[in-house]
């Protein structure tokens, strides 16, 4: 590896007034992308910040229609806990598939939606459930946190600390993995309550997204049949040697009726 600076603080203010301004800081969460990305030096933060010390970033709460999720909350924790599977079945079925043990024994939730692959699973939850992404600074609509490839809204130095994801009246996640990494080729989580229809889509462009088209057919009908006259867009859709862009766009709408399939039933 190479020189940089680590620091283990205790609390959240230790953590975010530690980074050094003008410094290339990273916070570390799980590790699981990060430290992959610095051993391959596609990533050289001059400080690393390490949050595994933070206790109160991790954690589970449901009160009343809102599951609230802490930043340093493991997958496995996720998919294990009995309130969300009750709440969201849909997102603790998300959590429980994501990567391999290791994987969701170390991985967190915040260290996913900070990454922004754009093949991970739980951005496309948090557009499809309408999430609000907390952060030590103020809160963002899940629906402006995904910028671009790896990109998201966060500023320099800011550090989520928790996500308020709504329960739906009925959800569903469904992915097309790869067979090693268990990543989404393609990801797609509906949902349908108080706010309407929402499709969340990962794997199919630089970023998670919203299929529009999706959302207006099962608006009129929640039924996989509502979706038989839609034609997935090929604009801007992934093309690499597991998948062509036309076969990405053929299983987004595969995926997407599953998905409604299962959430209806």
């Amino acid at each position: 590896m190479y020189a940089f600076d680590y620091q283990r603080p205790i609390d959240t203010a230790s953590a975010t007034s530690g980074a050094s301004i003008g410094s290339d800081t990273r916070f570390l969460a799980g590790g699981q992308s990060l430290v992959q990305a610095m051993k391959l030096r596609l990533s050289q933060p001059t400080q690393l910040i390490d949050l595994n010390g933070i206790g109160s970033l991790a954690g589970i709460t449901v009160q009343g229609a809102t599951v609230s999720i802490g930043a340093m909350t493991r997958h496995s924790a996720v998919a294990a806990n009995v309130e969300v599977a009750r709440a969201i079945p849909a997102l603790s079925a998300l959590a429980a598939g994501i990567g391999d043990p290791m994987v969701r024994n170390s991985g967190t939730l915040g260290g996913s939606l900070a990454h922004a692959d754009p093949a991970a699973c739980y951005p496309s939850a948090i557009l499809g459930l309408g999430a609000t992404v907390r952060t030590d600074r103020r809160s963002i609509a899940g629906d402006a946190f995904f910028t671009g490839l790896f990109e998201t809204a966060l500023q320099s130095g800011e550090l989520i600390v928790g996500v308020d994801f709504p329960v739906p009246q009925r959800a569903a996640y469904v992915k097309f993995k790869h067979p090693a990494s268990r990543f989404a080729m393609v990801g797609v989580f509906v949902s349908q309550g108080s706010a309407g229809v929402r499709v969340g889509v990962t794997g199919v462009r630089s970023h998670a997204f919203r299929w529009a088209e999706a959302e207006a057919a099962l608006s009129r009908e929640f039924s996989a049949a509502a979706l038989d006259d839609l034609k997935p867009p090929l604009e801007g859709v992934n093309a690499d040697l597991h998948a062509s862009a036309p076969y990405r766009a053929a299983m987004l709408l595969a995926m997407t009726r599953r998905a409604v399939a299962q959430a209806a039933g």
